[in-house]
């Protein structure tokens, strides 16, 4: 049923709760054969014929255009504020909850726009659930009921969102299809910030299969995009991807270049909470990069584990200072600080991606092998193997399995090593 059609069943049903006629609400200023095309959904009614029915009938526009009143309007829209800032806080069971009860209540049914924002913010903290199957099945959804329907932002941002899942879920052929099909088209669209996003997905996917020639080319590309666009948002995104395949393709100067760029512009023109997220990646690139500063290093890791306590970040990004921290305190030979710092990123596990669990008891590992305790190091390091089996295979958990490897080889445990050097070299198709 149309929109046209609803807006006529509902003038029909109040005109009847009314007690009215056609005739009666038409006179003076209408006709009754114009107010029955409009209540059959014949005729679709100018604003001002609305404005006047809602008027003659006693009831609100709001009711008439959208089925709810401008007291149950007001409430959803605060409904959807709350679960949208429970998102933003990293509240995701409490915004997934909210979102579902807002989709359950027959409200939104005639709220096409809010019931679009109310589908994607389930989605979205379904993805941040961890539960990235169904957030799949939703944002697939969005993009086939709602295509026509949804404006070219919301189009874009559930493509970013479906490919950024697909990516995280392993299915890296999907996560490039999703973006591939937007932006390699017949017609070339024009860049701009959400597009922007976009391109960054189809470029992590490339790293993550391991195509890195093609990702330092796509980066180029978009580096040379965003300066066009001279966008803040799409400059910063931009020089961040080409930091990170420039440390994985062995350009460690490069890949300093494009992180101070990023972090410069991020630093003048972005919110502090990203600012914060952005200064923790830059450690961790500049421990690579650069690890004989390790003590800088760790002052800017300290400030970015202050500034995030103080904030709205999510354990994710809370988890992942921590560990960076743990790997200046090991870079500076300090196994027992290392350990240490260890015990917040262990409390933090529960509930954590396996990727980043594997990442985590991998790092324990390597801690407790440098305090000499073998049989412990060990423990961690079979459990960092086993979340790591259940991982999607990509070029980054390739890695994991070369710093099992390494780990393993070093405290004696030669046939499990080989074994890791065995799957790190079959996560990348050898």
């Amino acid at each position: 049923m149309t929109g046209q059609d609803l807006v006529g069943q509902r003038i029909k049903t109040v005109r009847r709760q009314r007690g009215l006629s056609q005739a009666q609400l038409a006179h003076p200023e209408l006709s009754d054969s114009y107010v029955s095309l409009i209540e059959s959904g014949k005729r679709t009614p100018t604003p001002a014929v609305l404005e006047l029915l809602a008027e003659k009938l006693d009831c609100s526009l709001t009711y008439l255009i959208n089925g709810v009143t401008a007291e149950q309007m007001q409430e959803i829209e605060l409904a959807l504020g709350y679960a949208q800032m429970a998102l933003d806080n990293g509240e995701v069971v409490e915004a997934r909850t909210r979102y579902a009860e807002l989709l359950a209540d027959s409200g939104l049914a005639g709220l096409p726009q809010l019931r679009q924002d109310a589908e994607y913010g389930l989605a979205l903290a379904t993805e941040a659930c961890g539960d990235l199957d169904q957030a799949i099945v939703l944002l697939n959804g969005l993009r086939e009921n709602d295509a026509a329907a949804a404006n070219p932002e919301r189009h874009i941002a559930v493509a970013v969102a479906l490919s950024r899942c697909y990516r995280e879920a392993g299915d890296l052929t999907r996560a490039m299809q999703v973006p591939e099909q937007i932006l390699t088209g017949a017609v070339q669209p024009v860049w701009n910030d959400s597009l922007m996003r976009l391109g960054m997905q189809l470029l992590a996917a490339y790293i993550d299969r391991g195509d890195l020639l093609r990702a330092r080319q796509f980066a180029a590309e978009l580096i040379a995009a965003a300066e066009l666009l001279a966008s803040p948002l799409a400059l910063t995104l931009a020089h961040w991807e080409a930091a990170i395949i420039a440390i994985e393709t062995g350009h460690p100067d490069e890949a300093v270049t494009h992180a101070e760029r990023a972090l410069a512009i991020q630093s003048e023109y972005g919110d502090p909470w990203r600012l914060a997220r952005l200064r923790n990646d830059y450690a961790q690139v500049m421990l690579i990069a650069r690890p004989l500063e390790a003590k800088t290093w760790r002052d800017v890791l300290l400030k970015v584990e202050k500034e995030l306590a103080e904030s709205s970040a999510s354990s994710i990004d809370k988890m992942r200072c921590a560990m960076n921290l743990v790997r200046v305190e090991l870079l500076l030979a300090e196994p027992e600080r290392a350990e240490e710092r260890m015990r917040f990123v262990c409390d933090l596990l529960d509930g954590m991606p396996k990727a980043l669990q594997a990442e985590a008891r991998l790092l324990h590992g390597e801690a407790l092998a440098a305090l000499g305790l073998q049989a412990e190091a060990s423990r961690e390091l079979f459990a960092g193997a086993e979340c790591l089996e259940q991982a999607p295979e990509t070029h980054f958990t390739a890695q994991a399995w070369l710093t099992a490897a390494r780990v393993l080889e070093r405290i004696d445990k030669p046939d499990r090593s080989v074994d890791a050097y065995k799957r790190a070299m079959a996560c990348v198709g050898l």
